[in-house]
């Protein structure tokens, strides 16, 4: 069974830990778009790790992890983040780890731009995490990106990056930026790609023929679906699609290929950065934050906190076709005497089942919720469906009925063994 793992909120809604969970019955591990602006955090045996551009399926044994064509990539992020997890104790050869020669590379330019675009927005920035990723996914539309096949040839590599990073210098000044240094950023690149290199390959066969052969397929979508650049809270949105479909479009596996969509969600809701929120609020921000959860993996930074929105998750699971849903932080609710979740926005006396279009419109909409009595009970040490309390297990029902998709598996805790699949 070939499954495809999306986060159907924001992104860090746990993702890494449910793609680690079920990378123990998979043979392939495919990652299909973002950059390394995504993070993954992995509890494994007591062992914490965090992952940016490698799929979680490399901290198993005898997988093959495979980093697609939708995905843009940083060959010096990359090339550190393999050292650092080595240096943990993770095997990575180019047996276990290939990377498809049609990935997009970003340069230490890239950074450089997004950070200036930032900058020249002021109080209408997009709060990114000014990794680079927008201006090489827009080299990409623009048709100027450089891509990991041009790595494989020294020369090439040399005349292309010369080319771009005139152009870029160019574009660096007009947004009132300093010029980077060419040559630190040859060397930089030219270094990485001498390291990577041997992991460079066309990934869309390989996998293709994965499938073809009957073995399973893990498909680990990065950041989550409402921050897709057409379904998400545009313009507070990443420079990719991703929802399901981005996934088979950055992998090169056709639709019908996928048994299996698993959304993951949070109990609650977090978000990173700028954009609306209909659920914030202030009270279970404080909570969490006092209880050392919801800092970024990638950034540090404190995320923003609400309660469980219906309204957008009924809305993902919608175009992401979801099977199931995987709730994680259950736990985090642990000590609320009374729990929301939203189930409709107002706006303007109106009562909307969807998201709007508009920014305005979004910034506008009240939530309207239900509310639930809590547990006040530590759950961390639950194993199975029965050992949770009553209110839990209602809430966990009452959650998967509003957003019209069964929640099939709940997180009380970040290890692999806190994963409880949900009963009757």
């Amino acid at each position: 069974m070939n499954t495809l793992v999306i986060g159907s909120q924001w992104g860090d809604e746990g993702k890494g830990k449910v793609i680690d969970f079920l990378t123990e019955t998979a043979d392939v591990v495919a990652r299909g778009q973002g950059g390394n602006n995504a993070g993954h955090t992995v509890i494994a045996n007591g062992k914490k790790y965090i992952l940016h551009l490698v799929p979680s399926g490399i901290l198993w044994p005898g997988k093959l992890c495979i980093i697609g064509n939708g995905v843009v990539l940083d060959p010096t992020g990359l090339v550190e983040e393999i050292e650092g997890l080595r240096a943990q104790g993770v095997s990575i050869t180019p047996e276990n780890l290939m990377i498809s020669d049609r990935a997009h590379v970003v340069l230490p330019v890239h950074r450089d731009i997004d950070g200036a675009q930032e900058d020249a927005l002021g109080d209408q920035a997009i709060g990114t995490t000014r990794r680079g990723i927008g201006p090489t996914y827009a080299d990409k539309a623009r048709r100027i990106g450089l891509r990991m096949a041009d790595l494989r040839d020294p020369e090439r590599l040399l005349t292309v990056l010369k080319r771009r990073m005139k152009t870029a210098n160019e574009e660096l000044e007009r947004l009132g930026g300093k010029p980077a240094d060419p040559e630190v950023t040859i060397s930089a690149v030219t270094k990485a790609a001498d390291i990577l290199r041997p992991h460079i390959a066309n990934t869309i066969p390989v996998i293709n023929k994965a499938i073809k052969e009957g073995k399973t397929v893990l498909f680990e979508g990065a950041q989550g679906a409402m921050l897709d650049i057409d379904f998400g809270t545009y313009p507070f949105v990443t420079s990719s699609n991703t929802s399901s479909a981005g996934c088979c479009t950055g992998t090169g596996v056709a639709p019908n290929k996928i048994d299996r969509i698993i959304g993951v969600c949070k109990a609650y809701t977090t978000r990173v950065g700028a954009g609306p929120f209909v659920t914030e609020d202030a009270e279970i921000a404080d909570y969490l934050h006092g209880l050392g959860r919801e800092f970024g993996a990638t950034t540090g930074r404190a995320r923003r906190c609400g309660w469980a929105d219906a309204v957008l998750l009924g809305y993902s699971a919608m175009f992401n076709g979801f099977s199931e849903m995987a709730m994680t932080n259950l736990d985090g609710l642990d000590e609320c005497d009374s729990i929301k979740i939203c189930t409709g926005y107002e706006l303007d006396g109106e009562i909307l089942e969807y998201p709007p279009a508009l920014i305005e419109e979004w910034e506008a909409c009240k939530p309207v919720y239900v509310e639930l009595p809590g547990w006040n009970q530590d759950i961390s040490s639950c194993r199975t469906w029965d050992e949770l309390p009553a209110n839990c297990k209602a809430y966990v029902k009452r959650f998967g009925e509003l957003i019209g998709c069964p929640v099939t598996t709940v997180g009380v805790g970040p290890d692999r063994e806190q994963t409880i699949f949900v009963g009757a």
